[in-house]
Order: C-alpha cells, then sequence, then structure tokens
C-alpha cells in the first residue's frame, strides 16, 4: 500500500497535466487575490507614459521623444488604468505559463518548469508589477516571449519558418521599444539563431551526404539562411529604424529618446565642479541643486529631474538643446575622469543585483495586511539576494570551466558539457543576455538600477536552476562511467 502510494506521487510529480494545473491554479488564485485585496498604482513616472499615450491617440502630434513609444502604444490601446492593470495581470499569468514551458522542456523534467513558474507567480516583487503602471510588466511578458520562441527555433528543427523568425524577430524589436536598455535583444537573438542554424545545416548535410552514397538520392537542401536573416530583421528595420528616423527628423538626434544627457549626468553630476568655466552657469545652478538633494536625500541621485527648469532658465536652452549639452558636457567629464566614471557604474552595477519591490501599503484594501506583506518582501528580497549572488559566482565558474574545456582533450571536455548541447547553447543565451544587460544599465544611467532587473529576475533563477540541475547531471554521469575496483 505504501509502495502503491509512493508510485502514484512519483507519477504526479512527472506529470506534466499535474503541474500545468498547478501552475495554473495557483497563478489564477493569486491575481485574483490581488484584484480583491489591491489596487492600480500609480508612480512618478506614471503620468509622462499617460501624456505620450495622449498623443499617440493623435497620431504622435506633439510626441516628445523622452520616451520609447512602447508602452504609450500599449496604454492607448488598452485604455484607462483599471483596464491597463487587468490586462497586465494577464500578461503576467502568460509570462508564468511560459517559464513553465522553458523550464520543462530545457530539463525534460516537468516539476522544475512548475516550480520555476511557481517562484514567478509568488514573487511579489513580480506580481506588484503586475499591479504598478510601469513598463516592466510588458517588458517581462515579451522578453520571455522572445527567449520561448528562440527555444522552440533550437530544439524544434521542423518548426524553423520564416514566420517564427519573423516573430522572434517582432518580440524582440518590442521588447527594447518598450524598455531602450534591451537595444542589444534582437542582434543577440539572431545571431543565437543563425549560429544553431549553421550548427544543424552541417550536421545535416554531413548525414545527407552519407545517405546520398547509401541512396543515390541527392540531398535536401535547407532554406537559405539569408532568407531567415531577413525575415527576423524586417520588423527590426521597421520598427526600430522607424522610431529612430522620427526621433531623428523632429529632433536632430540619431538615438531612442532625447533625454540622454539627463542620465548620462545621473553618473557625472557627482563631480560636476570639474566642468569647465565655458559652462559655469550650468554648473553651478546644478552644483547648488545636487546638494540640497543630497542633504535632504542623502544621494544625487534623480537630481535632474528638479533641476531641469532651472538650467533652462540660466542657460537659454530649451529641454531638447539642454539635454545634447549635458550629454557633450557628461562625455567630456567621463573622458577626463575615467576613474570617478568607473566609480559610479560599478556602484550601478551592484545596486542592480539588490532586490527591489515596488508597491503601495496604501493600495492595499486590507491595511491590516501590510505588516505582514512587508515581511514577506524581506524574506523574498534575501532570498533572491542570494540567488542572484548564486549566478553571479557560478556563471563565472561556468564560463570559465568551458573556457578551459575548449583547450583541453575532448573527452574531458564534454564531460563539462552539459548533458544535452541545446540546453547549453540555450543557457549561453541567458547568460549574454542577463549580463549584457547588468552592464548596459549602469553604463548608460546611475538612479534606479534595482528596478531594471525586474524583467529578468525570474530569467536569473531560471539560469540557476538549469546550472545546478545539469551539475548534478553531471555528477551522476561521472560516478556512473567511473571504473569500479574489484
Amino acid at each position: 500500500m505504501i509502495e502503491n502510494k509512493s508510485l502514484t506521487a512519483n507519477k504526479l510529480l512527472l506529470s506534466s497535466t499535474f503541474w500545468v494545473w498547478v501552475v495554473c491554479i495557483v497563478g489564477v488564485i493569486i491575481r485574483l487575490s490581488m484584484v480583491l485585496l489591491y489596487q492600480a498604482v500609480g508612480f512618478s513616472d506614471t503620468p509622462s507614459y499617460r501624456r505620450l499615450a495622449e498623443t499617440v491617440l493623435r497620431g504622435f502630434a506633439n510626441y516628445d521623444g523622452t520616451r520609447t513609444p512602447g508602452y504609450p502604444v500599449f496604454l492607448a490601446l488598452v485604455g484607462s488604468d483599471q483596464r491597463v492593470w487587468l490586462v497586465q495581470l494577464l500578461l503576467g499569468f502568460s509570462t508564468t505559463l511560459l517559464l513553465f514551458y522553458m523550464g520543462w522542456k530545457l530539463t525534460d523534467r516537468p516539476w522544475i518548469g512548475g516550480l520555476i513558474a511557481l517562484s514567478h507567480t509568488l514573487n511579489l516583487g513580480q506580481l506588484f508589477f503586475e499591479s504598478n503602471l510601469l513598463t516592466e510588466s510588458l517588458t517581462t511578458f515579451l522578453l520571455v516571449l522572445t527567449l520561448a520562441g528562440g527555444l522552440i527555433w533550437l530544439l524544434y528543427p521542423k518548426n524553423r519558418s520564416l514566420w517564427l523568425a519573423f516573430a522572434v524577430g517582432l518580440t524582440s524589436t518590442l521588447t527594447l521599444l518598450v524598455r531602450p536598455l534591451f537595444i542589444y535583444l534582437p542582434f543577440f537573438v539572431l545571431i543565437f539563431l543563425l549560429i544553431v542554424l549553421r550548427l544543424n545545416y552541417s550536421n545535416e548535410n554531413a548525414n545527407d551526404e552519407v545517405e546520398k552514397k547509401a541512396t543515390q538520392q541527392p540531398s535536401v537542401k535547407n532554406q537559405p539562411h539569408w532568407q531567415y536573416g531577413i525575415a527576423f530583421f524586417l520588423p527590426v528595420v521597421i520598427l526600430l529604424g522607424g522610431w529612430l528616423t522620427f526621433i531623428h527628423a523632429r529632433y536632430g538626434d540619431w538615438s531612442l529618446t532625447t533625454m540622454t544627457g539627463y542620465h548620462l549626468i545621473q553618473h557625472t553630476g557627482s563631480y560636476f565642479e570639474y566642468v569647465p568655466d565655458e559652462y559655469a552657469s550650468l554648473r553651478d545652478t546644478y552644483i547648488q541643486y545636487r546638494d540640497a538633494h543630497i542633504a535632504q536625500y542623502g544621494t544625487q541621485t534623480n537630481t535632474i529631474w528638479e533641476a531641469i527648469p532651472e538650467l533652462s532658465r540660466v542657460s537659454g536652452y530649451n529641454f531638447y538643446d539642454l539635454s545634447r549639452v549635458l550629454a557633450r558636457i557628461s562625455i567630456q567629464l567621463v573622458l577626463k575622469h575615467p576613474i570617478l566614471y568607473i566609480k559610479s557604474a560599478i556602484s550601478g552595477w551592484w545596486m542592480f543585483w539588490r532586490t527591489a519591490v515596488y508597491w503601495s501599503a496604501d493600495a492595499l484594501r486590507v491595511p491590516g495586511l501590510a505588516g505582514g506583506v512587508g515581511i514577506v518582501i524581506q524574506i523574498q528580497r534575501g532570498i533572491l539576494f542570494f540567488i542572484n549572488l548564486v549566478f553571479i559566482f557560478s556563471s563565472r565558474y561556468y564560463t570559465l570551466t568551458e573556457f578551459l574545456a575548449t583547450l583541453r582533450h575532448r573527452q574531458y571536455r564534454d564531460r563539462l558539457r552539459f548533458s544535452v548541447p541545446a540546453q547549453q547553447a540555450y543557457s549561453w543565451l541567458l547568460l549574454v543576455i542577463i549580463w549584457s544587460a547588468s552592464i548596459l544599465q549602469t553604463l548608460l544611467d546611475h538612479g534606479d538600477n534595482p528596478r531594471f532587473l525586474i524583467p529578468l529576475q525570474s530569467l536569473v533563477v531560471l539560469w540557476v536552476a538549469l546550472y545546478f540541475y545539469h551539475l548534478t547531471n553531471k555528477k551522476r554521469a561521472l560516478i556512473h562511467h567511473a571504473p569500479q575496483s574489484g
């Protein structure tokens, strides 16, 4: 009887249907609870997105270019704050299902996929962002959808088509148009897809040659790779190229937004004393605002948003010219004082990994829950910060061992690799995307850095889970193949 119960439990753990039901039921219950116990929350950035959404409805008339168009278009299409909230909850649920699929297919273990999906649903940092009228939930969904498309491309050669390449190119472009940090995403994903295609193409050609000799039949050629590249890049060129052209034609900048200077001064503002006398009015005015901001908040971060009106007044520059001048000043400061810039960038990089939860106790419909929610948030932040540290050090170890493996005997190299080459290739894609974001975000801005991690946090959890799963498999394989004494 006990053995039968044990077998039944094992079957449930191995059943994809069981885990689909668990993930769906928990995901629905949690989000219905959010609807009943919480409310949509606006932050300081929300009004600017709403203002731009109104210009979108007027055919982009007077669109000021301060934000990329992804989220304003989303707000314009969806409508009221309440509807946006509900749609973002639905997108969060869809993200959960995609993460389940990815974890399951990468390990061939439904229970691992289930745990990855539940870790996303039960992460209050993700859950509260689904209620925040900000870009993160939409970015997370589009990023995970892009990577799910890349996984399908990797694992199912028969499903590779021009339409799939186009779809992955489209979602990757939409991701960067919602969050400019991911400007690199379409290019990295395209390289990954073409590398996979090239490796499989070579293998298939080799197999075709063998079959051709055996059967005396001509080998079957794959579709030329350049056609996949064109299909992928078509939405990139149309959407990204169209947006860059719009910004250049209207504001004279080849940039994703008109705010480059305002972002760079988040770094250089801490040593603005070194600005030459040529810009004395800007320098002295900013320092005045900076010192007052530090006295109140303990940091110069975000001083620029308070100082813009006065900086424009004393310099005579309009909003766009001021951004260009501050960008020029900041680049000069970076070149002349690289050590100060590097110190600021390293600080921002470290802040990126310090998990943050953006929520409002006032938005709770039951105020008495605030204390308990706060405790759970602190516990989860500690757990996620530990996972982030594991990612940082394990990914460095993984990169080093893979590099050393290429320099050694093939038999030893094969032992270090993940058990399935496709899984190894995908782990590299995740690794490059996460590390690139962590570095790029701190080079361009030094503000609310932990917020940049939100769309990537569940991917970090996925990578760490994959790492330990395959590490365990490798150890088992080595033990199994070890010579037996006696």
